[in-house]
């Protein structure tokens, strides 16, 4: 196998290697694209890569070099904006909350990276992997132990000749340790039923399956939706 044979399998193998690392940390966390998905992305931008550093290999030596000119980052642009299509299917929105927002973010980061180990460019490609990896595990457990404010959007249906005040509502929110951040209101069932829909904020993620002990308890309540935010 001559150099430039070997120089090529070592960008595929670089660029292998970071997508299936960052790819385990997301399967490992039960994400929607996982192992594979990242392996396979960065594999395939380093391919597409290649096609332009080696070139000259598969246009072959009958084209003469003055004749023909390609700009590699006119690729690398192509690679970034079909990617996004990739990463938009792992976003999805449950009522007022976006999930995936960091698989897709990794997906992102992870074309980059076959990008970068397709051209060659090591030092960026190892540093960048290594800060991937760090952020996507290391940043998770400084995230749990900081402290930050929880959100979470609730939905609250009531029988229309069982309807609390939104005075009873709120001092129910904060006994349980949360503020209503915006409240709406809606009929259901042609007026048979109404809602409370709100957006509750509170500095104990604990207290959102005691407030569904609460809720599923209340004598008055028919249906409840509480979904709180996060990747």
């Amino acid at each position: 196998m001559s150099v430039s044979a070997w120089t090529i399998v070592m960008h595929l193998g670089a660029a292998w290697l970071a997508g299936s690392l960052i790819g385990l940390e997301r399967t490992f966390h039960g994400r929607p694209a996982g192992f594979r998905t990242h392996a396979l992305v960065c594999v395939a931008s380093a391919l597409l890569m290649l096609v332009t550093v080696y070139q000259w290999q598969w246009l072959g030596s009958e084209v003469p070099e003055s004749t023909v000119r390609t700009d590699p980052t006119r690729m690398a642009q192509g690679i970034m904006t079909g990617i996004g299509f990739l990463g938009a299917g792992v976003i999805f929105k449950e009522g007022l909350t976006v999930h995936g927002l960091t698989t897709a973010a990794s997906i992102w980061v992870t074309s980059a990276l076959g990008i970068l180990f397709g051209v060659g460019f090591w030092l960026p490609g190892v540093v960048a992997t290594l800060m991937t990896l760090l952020t996507l595990s290391l940043f998770r457990l400084v995230e749990a132990r900081m402290p930050s404010r929880a959100f979470a959007s609730c939905i609250l249906r009531f029988d229309s000749q069982r309807i609390p005040t939104e005075a009873e509502l709120r001092a129910l929110m904060t006994e349980h340790r949360f503020r209503i951040e915006s409240l709406s209101y809606r009929t259901r069932d042609e007026g048979r039923q109404f809602e409370y829909r709100m957006m509750l904020r509170t500095h104990d993620r604990h207290c959102l399956p005691r407030l569904a002990t609460a809720l599923r308890n209340h004598p008055f309540l028919m249906d409840f939706q509480l979904s709180p935010s996060g990747d």
